[in-house]
């Protein structure tokens, strides 16, 4: 079977932040090295000096960003592509996030440092991207809702947002499979391949199931599509509580969050059987849109 990439999905993404946010929120960069023009896309112009002398008042997220607020009213933007990670030096000792932390081998070399920046608490924040698929933008605050990156992104996986409510008019009329629904990241941002199949297997459903079947005539949201959502949400919040699938998160010397994939029940399962305790099946694989899908077709229906 051929090794698909696999990238840093929502809870790996919110890791790194919770991981970072200690050395960056309330700190001013003192100073900012970027060391090549452009990774995915050029830096923006005059980056450096914007940055230097720059409080950043909070750290968030949106999806797969991250969001460095500055007090200027200017948000630093941040995407790991495929393989970015970072790690934060403070004294002489060094807090890896994301770094070796991945599942996949992220980059260790040097020469792939491409962004330092040094905060007024001591600490220096180095991004590492061998691939180069990343990138780093700058947006002011009140733009960021209709940017390209963030205009036509569904509600967060995480919070109150997502309901079975919400969803059902999103699906009522998708006859595209299930899975494929859910990846579409104008209707959840943030879910990719491994929690999507994890919260499929979790609900019992056919990710070949077209969406539009989980809605009623009247345009109600099934109990089908009540479970579902309830599982997304869980899926998730455990993923991040466990530090991530693709990641586990050293934010102190003396001990990491863990894998969330030792509790997969279907992703990367082909052939072992079905961990649901009443199901006699096993784990299949097939591809949909390009990409795997791992689900049990006796329970999943």
């Amino acid at each position: 079977m051929k090794r698909e990439i696999k990238v840093p999905e929502l809870p790996e993404v919110e890791t790194v932040r919770q991981g970072l946010a200690p050395f960056m929120e309330g700190q001013r960069i003192e100073k900012a090295d970027i060391r090549r023009p452009n990774l995915r896309f050029d830096f923006p112009d005059n980056l450096t000096e914007h940055l230097q002398g720059r409080n950043v008042t909070a750290l968030g997220r949106r999806s797969k960003y991250l969001l460095a607020d500055l007090d200027d009213g200017q948000v630093l933007v941040m995407h790991l592509g495929m393989s970015g990670s970072f790690r934060v030096i403070e004294a002489d000792e060094t807090h890896r996030i994301a770094e070796e932390a991945f599942h996949l081998e992220r980059g260790k070399n040097p020469k792939h440092d491409h962004v330092a920046l040094s905060m007024s608490n001591g600490a220096v924040i180095l991004y590492n991207d061998p691939r180069r698929f990343g990138f780093f933008d700058l947006i002011a605050r009140p733009d960021l809702p209709e940017h390209p990156y963030f205009a036509k992104m569904g509600v967060e996986p995480v919070g109150n947002a997502l309901s079975a409510d919400h969803l059902a008019p999103l699906f009522a009329t998708r006859k595209a499979p299930l899975k494929a629904v859910l990846l579409d990241q104008r209707v959840i941002a943030g879910l990719g391949n491994i929690y999507v199949c994890e919260a499929l297997h979790r609900s019992g459903l056919d990710p070949r199931k077209p969406a539009k079947d989980l809605v009623t005539k009247s345009g109600k949201p099934s109990k089908n599509l009540q479970v579902l959502t309830e599982e997304i949400r869980t899926t998730i919040a455990e993923a991040i509580k466990a530090g991530g699938s693709t990641l586990k998160d050293h934010t102190k010397a003396d001990g990491t969050l863990g894998y969330f994939q030792h509790s997969f029940k279907s992703y990367d399962r082909e052939g072992q059987p079905c961990k649901k305790p009443s199901c006699k099946g096993q784990i299949e694989r097939i591809t949909q849109s390009g990409r795997s899908t791992f689900f049990c077709p006796s329970c999943q229906t």
